[in-house]
């Protein structure tokens, strides 16, 4: 099936032969559902943390920054922006030329409240000698548009979500992935005053983060005492997966070369993998505010954090009693209730085993990653969301998962998707290391059947391609997961320009 060609391309990428055979096998057999027995709730996995409990969880998370240890934020900022734009692209090679619906009224009418306006305004000085108000007033809406979007002028349709300005300050605006600065200042910072930031980034853009952090890191350091560890990485080569045709065989373009297509956001478990922490806090790019509105963020930020080492130290705390050989039945005991009540690790199968294999398994489920995932209320958001699924071994634990991995066929399963009261803000906490110190392979913990299959085409053709497991569904489906309630005001994702204009990004 494979051709000198083919295999020269699969050594340049690093990806095997046999990967891509797996590859192949996955379009024939598809993906199992997988079997959910709850939506999670506050009645059933989600923690909520009254007020008077937040202290002490805040107090923990600063007790362990003290402890010097590396503490990295992990920020996926790679794709163009081009969806956020989608509305406006539409305006563009729409048959008329003045704002006609809802969106497109209130881009215009609202303009100068975008934090990029004196730019685009500048832009449209440059190319048409004329500000924004004479092109609005001689009705060249598009002009506009095409200044905001295209290379002639800003060229927002091409950029990544991290490179545009979101927000207005008095003296200057900010990037997205400016305000990734600011926050990992306020929360994220160790005794010594240095703050890690990793962005996953992608190859054609990553000069351009390079270029705007060497020109703003100075000025963030002195605003918050701090020193920054910026750095960057791509998606691997060896991440993308084979496309194929509608007979599952592997698609080739018109000059007869294998497809590749990026394997999704699951790919940067590989990323995560390569960055050396014992925590990192992982965080959409969009998922930003201007300091005024921090406050909460920073709080539950904190909160969750400080949930995430408490369970480490008990976690640590049973581990090294399982190694000492000197643990009581009682001791035993209370190790399956913490994994049950704390963890929300349930296999009705333990009651029948021995005590030697009890333990076995005890070890095996405590030592793990750890992540935290905070858990907004549901307001109709699309995304994922938290539920009890059954592992392959008969374990009952919490996941996130999106609709895709549910089948909504089944009343059943479709009521209990439809009823889920909180849905997933990309808000995690990650404790990457062993009780020894030693850092997990985050790669042997993805669940491969996890993965999806959408369909695209390529020069007028359809094909399949293959997402991998996603971050934080599938690629942390063997880890210990825990979720918190934190309050809608700390999720305010920007999916279309028109959402900068709501009050929170004001």
């Amino acid at each position: 099936m494979l051709n000198a060609k083919d295999l020269e391309l699969l050594a340049a990428k690093g990806i095997s032969e046999q990967q891509i055979e797996e590859q192949l096998a996955c379009f024939v057999k598809g993906f199992p559902f997988l079997e959910i027995t709850a939506s999670a709730s506050v009645e059933k996995g989600i923690m909520v943390i009254p007020q008077e409990k937040q202290a002490t969880y805040m107090d923990a998370w600063d007790a362990y920054l003290a402890k010097n240890k590396k503490i990295v934020k992990f920020v996926p900022a790679s794709g163009a922006a081009s969806r956020m734009f989608k509305n406006l692209y539409e305006f563009l090679s729409a048959d008329y030329n003045e704002p006609q619906n809802a969106f497109e009224k209130k881009f215009f009418d609202e303009i100068k409240k975008f934090a990029f306006y004196d730019a685009l305004n500048k832009a449209c000085i440059h190319n048409e000698v004329k500000d924004i108000p004479a092109l609005m007033a001689n009705g060249e809406y598009k002009t506009i548009v095409a200044t905001l979007l295209e290379p002639k002028g800003l060229n927002y349709g091409q950029l990544p979500k991290g490179l545009l300005l979101f927000h207005s300050y008095p003296q200057t605006a900010r990037t997205a992935m400016e305000e990734h600065l600011a926050e990992g200042a306020m929360y994220a910072k160790n005794n010594a005053g240095e703050v890690n930031i990793h962005f996953t980034v992608s190859p054609e853009h990553k000069a351009l983060f390079e270029q705007l952090v060497a020109d703003k890191t100075d000025d963030y350091e002195e605003k918050f005492s701090v020193k920054y560890d910026i750095s960057f990485s791509v998606q691997k080569p060896s991440t993308d997966t084979v496309a194929a045709d509608m007979e599952n065989n592997p698609f080739r373009d018109k000059n007869g070369n294998l497809l590749f297509r990026p394997g999704g956001h699951g790919a940067l478990i590989e990323n995560l993998n390569d960055v050396d922490a014992d925590v990192v806090f992982v965080k959409n790019i969009d998922n930003v505010v201007p300091d005024s509105f921090k406050c909460s963020t920073v709080i539950f930020k904190k909160v969750i954090a400080g949930v995430l080492v408490s369970l480490q130290e008990r976690i640590f705390k049973y581990l090294e009693l399982i190694d000492s050989g000197k643990y009581s039945h009682d001791q035993v005991e209370e190790m399956i209730h913490f994994l049950q009540e704390d963890l929300c690790v349930r296999n009705p199968e333990t009651k029948l085993l021995e005590d030697v294999e009890l333990i076995l398994y005890i070890k095996s489920k405590l030592n793990r990653p750890l992540r935290v995932c905070g858990m907004v209320k549901n307001v109709g958001e699309p995304g994922g969301g938290p539920f009890l699924a059954v592992n392959q071994d008969g374990t009952v634990s919490l996941q996130i998962l999106e609709s895709s991995q549910v089948d909504l066929k089944d009343p059943e399963k479709k009521a209990m998707f439809e009823q889920g009261t909180h849905f997933n803000p990309v808000d995690l906490v990650c404790a990457l290391k062993n009780y020894k110190g030693e850092k997990f392979n985050l790669p042997d913990y993805v669940d491969k059947n996890t993965g999806f299959i959408s369909y695209k085409s390529k020069d007028g053709r359809e094909l399949k391609a293959l997402e991998l497991p996603g971050l934080w569904n599938g690629a942390m489906s063997d880890w210990n997961t825990v979720f918190v309630e934190v309050p809608i005001e700390t999720f305010n994702p920007v999916k279309t320009v028109n959402d900068l204009l709501r009050q929170e990004h004001q």
